[in-house]
């Protein structure tokens, strides 16, 4: 996978080559992603779904994160991306049933590891049920929901606390139930202007 070649950017998004993964993070290149967050509406509520990194991931093991995400290699388009959800979540969307929410660019950086993505984001209005997800075990564990507003709240800094309702697989393949509060320390760490862009973005299409 540190071998999967990428589109490399500049500043000004212009395309200036490409590189290995392990590169792109080693020098901090502006990279492709492409991000799907799944949101669905229950009687008057809406939930956003989020995945569990798998335990065994080299980056952010453990924590939550998009629904499914990924980098979109040298060769392929943004429409390509949706192979992303197929891989991850095990569930088959198009491209056109997604709601374009734009490319926001966001930096992480920690120790050796510099993350800098212009991220395609998306919206997918589902009507799935935990029991349509299958996970891609190298890549997620499992799958919650949490109450749209409460994750607005979470990254507006008005809660502490949201609660998280779903399932993860253990190691020995057996679904295992997910009820419980957690912060922002549980989440992958994106900049909170990245979150609370994305949130706006959401609003404009809900």
């Amino acid at each position: 996978m540190e071998n999967e070649i990428l589109k490399i950017f500049d500043d000004d998004r212009n395309q200036i080559g490409i590189a290995t993964r392990e590169d792109v993070h080693r020098f901090g290149y502006w990279h492709e992603a492409f991000h799907c967050w799944f949101i669905s509406k229950e009687r008057d509520t809406y939930y956003l779904y989020l995945q569990l990194r798998s335990a065994t991931k080299k980056d952010y093991p453990n924590l939550l994160d998009i629904t499914a995400a990924g980098h979109l290699l040298a060769n392929e388009t943004v429409q390509d991306g949706v192979r992303e959800v197929k891989e991850e979540v095990g569930i088959y969307i198009s491209f056109h049933e997604l709601i374009p929410l734009g490319i926001i660019d966001y930096c992480v950086t920690k120790e050796d590891f510099i993350d800098k993505e212009l991220a395609n984001v998306f919206l997918y209005k589902s009507e799935k049920s935990f029991d349509d997800f299958t996970l891609q075990e190298e890549e997620v564990a499992g799958i919650v929901k949490v109450e749209f507003n409460h994750f607005v709240e979470l990254w507006s800094g008005e809660r502490e606390t949201i609660k998280i309702r779903g399932f993860k697989i253990n190691k020995d393949g057996n679904k295992i139930l997910i009820d419980e509060n957690v912060g922002r320390k549980k989440f992958v760490p994106h900049q909170t202007e990245f979150y609370k862009t994305v949130i706006q973005k959401m609003k404009e299409k809900l």
